[in-house]
C-alpha cells in the first residue's frame, strides 16, 4: 500500500517544481533563486510550497535572510541533483549526435579575457567560420559546462571536475603599471596601489596584491581586473595588470618591481561528451592560435 501511495503522488506531482527547489538550495534563499531563475520572488514560493504539499514534507526553512534545507529537503536535493547530471548527459549526447545542428558555439570566459583577447577577434572567426555563431558570456564566476551553461571555457584556474577536458593556453603575466606621467614611479614608498574591493571571494590574484600592499597606501577599490586597468589609466594609481594589455597601452609604463613576477595559468576547458563536435573543435583551433598568439607577444 505505501508503494502504491508512492507511486501515486510521484504521477501526480509537478516535476518542474523541482527546478525551483534545486535553485533555492542552490543558491540559499527564494531572492536569489528568483534572479537565476527569472521571475518573482512570489512564484518561487508558491513552486516550493506546492512541492511540499506533494511531497507531505517540508523541504526548506524559512528564514529571514536564508533558506537552508531540512535534513529531508538535503536528502531530496542529493537526488535532485543526480537527476539533473542524468539529464544533461542524455542532452550533452544527442547534441553530439546531432552535429548538423551544431550552429553556435558559447565561451565562458572572465572579463578580462574576454573583454581585451576574445572580442577583438570577433571579426576574424566570422570571417574563418561563417557558419558558427560565437556567443560571449563574460562572468567572473565560472559555469558549469555538465549542465550546458557553455560549450567551452577559458579560466585561470585548472579545472578539477573529472568529466572535463582540459588544455594549457599558456601563461598569463602581470606586472606593475601607472600612467606615463605618475609622479612616484621611482618612489616606490609613495605607491598607491588599486585593489579589489571586500565584496570580493577570496582568490589568488587578491592573495597577490594583499602581500604588496600590506603596510602601503590604497588609492581605491574596485570590482574586477578589467575595472583596476581602466582605473590605471586614468592615473589614479599603481595596478598589477596582464602584460598583454599594459604593455599595448601608450598611456602606461611598465614599474621596476622586485620579487617574482606573478602570473596564472590559462585553461580552455570543455566537457567530454562534446569533443568531437566538428564546430567545436575549430572554434578550439581558433582560440589557441589567438590567445597563444596574443600572451606570446609579452616581453
Amino acid at each position: 500500500m505505501i508503494f502504491v501511495a508512492s507511486v501515486n503522488l510521484c504521477t501526480d506531482m509537478d516535476w518542474e517544481n523541482l527546478r525551483f527547489f534545486l535553485a533555492v538550495a542552490r543558491e540559499g534563499s527564494f531572492s536569489a533563486a528568483a534572479r537565476t531563475l527569472k521571475v518573482d520572488h512570489a512564484t518561487v514560493g508558491r513552486r516550493i510550497s506546492a512541492l511540499e504539499a506533494d511531497l507531505g514534507v517540508r523541504l526548506i526553512e524559512r528564514l529571514p535572510r536564508s533558506c537552508p534545507l531540512t535534513a529531508s529537503g538535503a536528502r531530496v536535493r542529493d537526488s535532485v541533483l543526480e537527476m539533473e547530471s542524468h539529464a544533461y548527459s542524455v542532452e550533452r549526447i544527442s547534441l553530439a549526435e546531432r552535429t548538423s545542428a551544431y550552429k553556435e558555439v558559447v565561451i565562458s570566459a572572465p572579463p578580462v579575457l574576454s573583454f581585451n583577447l576574445l572580442t577583438p577577434l570577433l571579426r576574424d572567426f566570422k570571417r574563418l567560420h561563417p557558419q558558427i555563431r560565437l556567443s560571449l558570456s563574460s562572468q567572473e564566476k565560472p559555469v558549469s559546462l555538465s549542465r550546458l551553461d557553455a560549450d567551452l571555457a577559458l579560466r585561470l584556474f585548472r579545472p578539477t571536475e573529472p568529466d572535463y577536458v582540459v588544455k594549457k593556453l599558456g601563461e598569463l603575466r602581470f606586472s606593475l603599471y601607472a600612467t606615463t606621467d605618475y609622479p612616484y614611479r621611482d618612489a616606490p614608498e609613495s605607491w598607491q596601489f588599486i585593489t579589489y574591493d571586500k565584496t570580493e571571494k577570496d582568490f589568488a590574484h587578491r592573495r597577490y596584491l594583499n602581500s604588496l600592499t600590506q603596510g602601503r597606501q590604497i588609492a581605491c577599490s574596485v570590482t574586477d581586473l578589467t575595472t583596476q586597468y581602466a582605473a590605471a589609466c586614468s592615473g589614479v594609481g599603481v595596478a598589477s595588470l596582464p602584460c598583454f594589455l599594459g604593455d599595448r597601452d601608450s598611456r602606461l609604463q611598465r614599474l621596476a618591481e622586485n620579487g617574482e613576477p606573478y602570473k596564472l595559468d590559462i585553461w580552455l576547458v570543455l566537457h567530454r561528451d562534446l569533443r568531437n563536435i566538428a564546430e567545436i573543435r575549430q572554434t578550439i583551433t581558433f582560440v589557441t592560435k589567438a590567445i597563444r598568439g596574443a600572451i606570446g607577444e609579452q616581453v
